[in-house]
């Protein structure tokens, strides 16, 4: 019974994912050039981003917490997460990134403060859910005998 349920369950949470507009039609063409011989791209990919970015989005809180703000530098940071985050699909994370990116340029230091704080959110939240996503889709796969493709 759980064999069965377990697939449908990866469906909708995958589902939930894109209503939640978490993420955007990038993350389906991640998930085309997954196949048998590398059964796991999407999640190695993701797993690829949170290790290269949490690093940056430290070195933003730290240029966050100069005076007076560097926004051209600040600026460039957002500019690389924007684009590491646009490469897997991650649509509220980016669209915060634009956001931020708009204070920058107008030199709104409080716009970039509260962004960032909403960034880190979604961010964090983000990951929390593609976590538990690969997750079930390793027990799927593992059920069903079939390789851990997202759904």
């Amino acid at each position: 019974m759980e064999g069965n349920r377990l697939p449908r369950h990866l469906v909708l949470q995958r589902q939930s994912l894109f209503d939640q507009g978490l993420l955007d039609e990038q993350f389906i063409q991640l998930e085309e050039l997954q196949d048998d011989a590398n059964p796991n791209f999407v999640e190695e990919v993701v797993t690829s981003y949170y290790q290269n970015t949490s690093t940056l989005i430290v070195i933003i809180e730290q240029a966050l917490g100069t005076s007076p703000l560097d926004f051209n530098k600040l600026d460039s940071y957002m500019y690389q997460l924007k684009g590491s985050s646009s490469s897997f699909g991650a649509k509220k994370v980016k669209a915060d990134c634009t956001l931020f990116r708009e204070y920058c340029k107008a030199g709104n230091e409080e716009g970039c403060m509260r962004t960032f704080q909403q960034l880190k959110k979604e961010y964090a939240g983000l990951k929390r859910k593609l976590e538990a996503y690969f997750q079930l889709a390793r027990q799927a796969a593992r059920v069903t005998g079939t390789a851990s493709r997202s759904a």
